[in-house]
């Protein structure tokens, strides 16, 4: 139980704080591929020139991942600014619950192991293979399955997304080929395991926010019905189908592994499945698709009963799924629930891509409102087409209805998310994500002035860089390039800073101008409740801004 907030007064305002999350936006490294500086961006450029700023760190050890090698992302970026503290991740979570072997000695590995071990029955592993450690990690798969193999079980099925999106556009065989390889190594007279289906992580399995729902129907008949184009391994899958389709890793049609035209791993009644990805927000579906007695969203003509279990449990307050193999971080005591305690009206908003972010991700992995009189939540649907199709994505709408909210004078702190940087970002496609952020700095032009003329307070941020970042560098600084010259785009997140800015059109000398530098996206929290007029909770993480 949180108690309210302690009222400094040194900031008071007409209007509210409207905090933007320019979802992707960071400072690029090099100046090759970075489509942040060189799109045209009149506005960013104004407030860079006369505003307060300072660059806030949003990857690694700063939002709770292992290390500093690890890329921030959307969902611990949001979990950091909505506590205002750094809680250990689900990378960082799975690796020691590995390396420490809780998660084998936990009733639920045992279980499904167990359960596998009964009259010979499969093992099935479904999840994203690579290394990205954003959704899951393949090390921790070998290790799994080697315990697996361990512990007795006969027989193990992999149904192996791509992922190109975390890593390298075409990157899928530098997971594949070692893999298979890896798996081959295990094999012997008493244990069975092979890739059994696959496909590209934007087509099947891996939605969310209920945006289509075709992708999980189609993971659906790819992994548990064997149905589908049928090919003798994942390598020779791969390579035909990028020959025929042009297509990078995460658009890859999906495929299914057979012996002849005989699949090799089918989901049936009695088999176990584990889903490795580790991350909440692309796992709902397909553990929904599992779990669920009845589904309106799809047909599954076949439902096994089988025993089913997640990396993590995905949602803490409907406790998805029903079994799971390492607890999540427990986040508590979040910025949303002080502000409620303390009396003030908040309004969420972003398009569907991002609008469990803001919401669900930001009040510390919960799924209810804290209050339903004080909290309001939008979600304008997004557009169903590939993001370079649409690269303005929804920020015109949700800008439409923040200028509406703006001059009801009704909330106190707005919170919204622009998805444009991250998800157009994530096409690697480089015209589209200047086109991303060009659309973006418009609205916020809009945006700039509708806070001013209602006597608010506008902060500038984001949860993680990506189109900062999206040409492939080696290590030398140069831009790796194609075949033909072309640069090779990039897909995955950045490990760069990413802006944070003030626009204060009625400030009188509150706080210093000069910010506070070296601190992560985690002060965020304690930042908007001084501008609020509180005091932050001791423990927070130290706010940004120096009041006098």
């Amino acid at each position: 139980m949180v108690e309210p907030l302690k009222k400094h007064n040194k900031v008071t305002r007409k209007g509210p704080v409207v905090l933007v999350i320019m979802d992707g936006v960071g400072f690029g490294k090099y100046k090759e591929g970075d489509a942040v500086a060189e799109a045209k961006t009149a506005t960013l450029s104004s407030l860079y020139g006369s505003a307060p700023w300072t660059k806030l760190k949003a990857h690694g050890t700063a939002v709770g991942l292992p290390s500093d090698d690890d890329m921030g992302n959307s969902e611990v970026g949001h979990n950091a600014i909505g506590c205002g503290r750094v809680f250990a991740q689900g990378a960082k979570l799975v690796g020691i619950s590995i390396e420490t072997g809780a998660m084998f000695s936990g009733e639920t590995w045992k279980k499904l192991v167990d359960n596998a071990k009964k009259k010979s029955k499969t093992l099935h592993f479904i999840g994203l293979l690579s290394d990205g450690n954003v959704h899951s990690h393949v090390d921790n798969l070998r290790k799994m399955i080697a315990q697996a193999k361990s512990d007795g079980v006969s027989r193990v099925r992999v149904h192996a997304l791509l992922d190109g999106r975390d890593v390298g556009e075409l990157s899928a065989l530098e997971y594949f080929d070692p893999f298979e390889a890896y798996l081959e190594s295990l094999n012997d007279e008493s244990f069975d395991a092979r890739i059994a289906s696959g496909g590209g992580r934007m087509v099947i399995t891996m939605d969310r926010y209920n945006a289509d729902w075709n992708m999980v129907k189609k993971g659906w008949e790819t992994h548990v019905l064997g149905e589908g184009r049928k090919f003798p391994s994942a390598h020779q899958a791969i390579e035909t189908l990028r020959k025929e389709t042009g297509a990078i890793d995460q658009d890859l049609p999906p495929f299914v592994i057979a012996d002849g035209e005989k699949p090799v791993g089918e989901i049936v009644d009695g088999d176990s499945v584990i889903l490795f990805n580790f991350r909440g927000d692309r796992a709902l579906e397909i553990t929904k698709a599992f779990e669920a007695e009845s589904l309106t969203e799809f047909d599954r003509k076949r439902h096994p009963k089988v025993e089913y279990a997640g990396m993590m449990e995905y949602d803490g307050d409907l406790h998805v799924p029903a079994q799971y193999l390492v607890s999540p971080p427990s986040i508590d005591r979040t910025m949303a629930e002080y502000l409620v305690k303390s009396g003030v009206k908040q309004f969420s908003i972003s398009e569907t891509q991002k609008y469990g972010h803001v919401t669900y991700f930001f009040n510390g992995n919960r799924s209810g409102k804290f209050d339903e009189k004080l909290e309001t939540y939008v979600e304008i649907t997004s557009d169903n087409v590939p993001f370079e199709q649409r690269p303005w994505m929804k920020c015109a709408e949700i800008t439409d209805k923040v200028i509406e909210v703006l001059k009801s004078g009704e909330y106190d702190l707005i919170k919204m998310n622009y998805p444009n940087g991250d998800m157009v970002g994530h096409t690697g496609i480089y015209q589209a994500v200047l086109c991303s952020m060009e659309g973006m700095d418009l609205q916020l032009g809009r945006l700039k002035n509708a806070v001013k003329e209602a006597g608010g307070i506008l902060i500038l941020t984001a949860d993680h860089g990506n189109a900062d970042d999206m040409f492939e560098h080696a290590k030398d600084g140069s831009v790796s390039r194609k075949e033909d010259g072309s640069p090779k785009g990039k897909t995955s997140h950045s490990l760069n800073p990413v802006p944070f800015i003030i626009y204060d059109p009625e400030y009188n000398g509150e706080y210093e101008l000069e910010l506070n530098s070296g601190l992560g996206i985690s002060s965020i929290a304690s930042t908007c409740m001084n501008l609020l007029g509180f005091e932050p909770p001791e423990d927070y993480d130290q706010s940004i801004i120096k009041l006098k």
